[in-house]
């Protein structure tokens, strides 16, 4: 079970036309909205991803405008891990799980999701916080993260597994959120 106090959750490449293409785009961007900010509330650290910006462009306004801030780090690999920024960031973070959610599924998301499993991490895929550019990129991206030791889950079972009981302050700004 995931803990507020270990959990870190990262966001992966959400940007310029890139994230046009996405299946069910509009999904996956109100999706990442809601956790973005349900992770705000649970004070969970994001660490916020750009891969190579000035080639493909700002992450999505509708998600950037919740990481006002907080500012991405660039990457060039495809597996955050490639970048000394991010192993920077990740280490002063001192969580050990993992709530992967961007874009692409099937390369950079697997890819991260991959290196922090074999270094140890318990690492879980949000599935509606994730996509690519076909469905089928998308469903391959996930069923090899499981296959490799991660785990999926979904915005809902995150928060709940996250707050343990339906009381306190956090849990009805969170049930604002989903409702």
């Amino acid at each position: 079970m995931f803990a507020i106090d270990k959990t870190v959750m990262l966001l992966i490449d959400v940007q310029g036309q890139l994230a046009q293409l996405m299946y069910e785009k509009e999904k996956l961007f109100k999706s990442l909205e809601v956790i973005i900010q349900g992770m705000k509330i649970l004070k969970i650290p994001i660490i916020w991803m750009e891969q190579i910006p000035k080639n493909l462009g700002p992450t999505t306004e509708t998600v950037s405008k919740h990481m006002i801030g907080e500012k991405a780090i660039e990457k060039f690999s495809f597996s955050c891990c490639g970048e000394p920024q991010f192993v920077e960031a990740f280490k002063k973070a001192g969580r050990t799980q993992v709530l992967l959610t961007g874009i692409e599924t099937h390369i950079c998301v697997f890819q991260t999701g991959y290196d922090l499993i074999q270094q140890g991490y318990d690492v879980q895929v949000v599935s509606d916080c994730v996509s690519s550019r076909t469905k089928e990129n998308k469903e391959i991206g996930i069923q090899r993260l499981i296959q490799s030791g991660g785990q999926a889950t979904c915005i809902e079972m995150a928060f709940f597994e996250l707050l343990k009981a339906a009381k306190g302050n956090q849990f009805k700004q969170v049930i604002k959120l989903i409702k």
